[in-house]
């Protein structure tokens, strides 16, 4: 169903976001169904990509490319532009539940050039492959003018140990200013519960939990299930003192938590960029609050060494990479060779080729 253009591109942007994350999050289950994971070590320490993920991306860059096909788009895993895409990959739906919220003031009338879409397919792979799927999550962040705004977090197999055939998906979304929806939220929660990885620890990571005085800690995997506790107010802290995570890791969830009065930022409490030049790798780790969140930060300093925290840079933008520069000059001089109907290259077709760039560029 065709939305007007009246609608704000932010709650268009949305809408269409969280319709086809229930796609994506449908061909999760049938790749997890048909049993044939179609596993690749991408070559990182537990760095796993599956058919769900090349599969899932593909769906989510093309739908969305194809209804906002001016605006940048990042995904996680690297595609071959050739690769063709299934019609029924392709969403075309908006979430009418979505429309029926009205955009915030200032939101209202952002463009094209202000959005850059981060999406992680399937966030939790390794978790996806040992069973533990709860842990995993489809993320489609939208950052405007370099901020984390609106996002959306799908769980493809949510209650899977109590609904049968893998459980059913679970959608939650959310734009600061407005607020979060498709959960239930804990009144209250005692202690001081952290979450942090569960396949990617070391020295550093334990010594940075332990500086914020846990009383319990929750070791889990994906960073969209881990935001996604303190969403839900199943924990106080996700702290992860490493240059692991990226860009689409956390536009997605840091937007939603937010919304709802939180904070994400990196261990020294600075903001994580999300503008299209910027590097991927969120180099600053990792720091998501449910609130107190300075407590946090000046415990990290107080207790861990200066040495140990001045490898953890806080997110610059970077230029673009020469190997960028010369795939995109490759794009334009194909761009430039098909004319409009007036002789005349359009704008819009040039800035299609770069969106094109951004849909496969890692």
């Amino acid at each position: 169903m065709a939305v007007s253009e009246s609608v704000p591109l932010l709650m268009r942007l949305v809408s269409a976001s969280v319709s086809v994350s229930y796609r994506a999050a449908r061909i999760a289950r049938d790749v997890l169904i048909k049993g044939d994971l179609g596993i690749v070590d991408k070559g990182g320490k537990n760095d796993l990509q599956t058919e769900a993920d090349r599969s899932a991306q593909r769906c989510i860059i093309a739908s969305l490319h194809k209804q906002f096909p001016n605006v940048a788009i990042f995904g996680e895993e690297d595609l071959a532009p050739t690769t063709k895409i299934p019609d029924d990959f392709i969403e075309t739906e908006f979430d009418q539940d979505v429309l029926r919220h009205e955009c915030p003031e200032n939101l209202r009338n952002i463009n094209n050039d202000d959005v850059v879409i981060w999406v992680d397919p399937l966030d939790g792979t390794k978790e996806f492959t040992e069973g533990f799927l709860d842990h995993v999550t489809v993320l489609i962040g939208i950052a405007v003018k370099g901020v984390a705004t609106a996002g959306v977090i799908n769980q493809p197999f949510h209650n899977f140990e109590e609904i049968p055939k893998y459980g059913k998906a679970r959608c939650i979304w959310g734009v600061q200013g407005l607020g979060s929806f498709g959960f239930k939220r804990n009144a209250h929660l005692e202690g001081n519960v952290i979450t942090t990885t569960r396949s990617h620890s070391d020295y550093t990571i334990t010594k940075t939990v332990e500086a914020c005085e846990p009383t319990e800690v929750l070791r889990v995997g994906g960073a969209g299930h881990k935001v996604l506790l303190l969403i839900e107010k199943k924990a106080h802290a996700y702290v992860f003192a490493s240059i692991g995570c990226k860009k689409w890791d956390t536009c997605a969830p840091e937007a939603i938590l937010q919304s709802l009065g939180g904070r994400l930022t990196d261990i020294h409490g600075h903001p994580i960029p999300y503008h299209a030049n910027v590097v991927h790798n969120n180099t600053g780790g990792v720091l998501a609050t449910v609130a107190n969140h300075d407590w946090y930060v000046n415990k990290i300093k107080e207790k861990v060494d200066s040495e140990t925290l001045s490898k953890f840079e806080s997110v610059k933008a970077a230029p673009p990479s020469l190997e960028s520069q010369l795939s995109q000059q490759t794009l334009n001089i194909q761009n430039s060779s098909s004319k409009s109907a007036n002789g005349k290259v359009g704008e819009e077709k040039t800035r299609k080729s770069e969106v094109n760039k951004a849909t496969h560029k890692k």
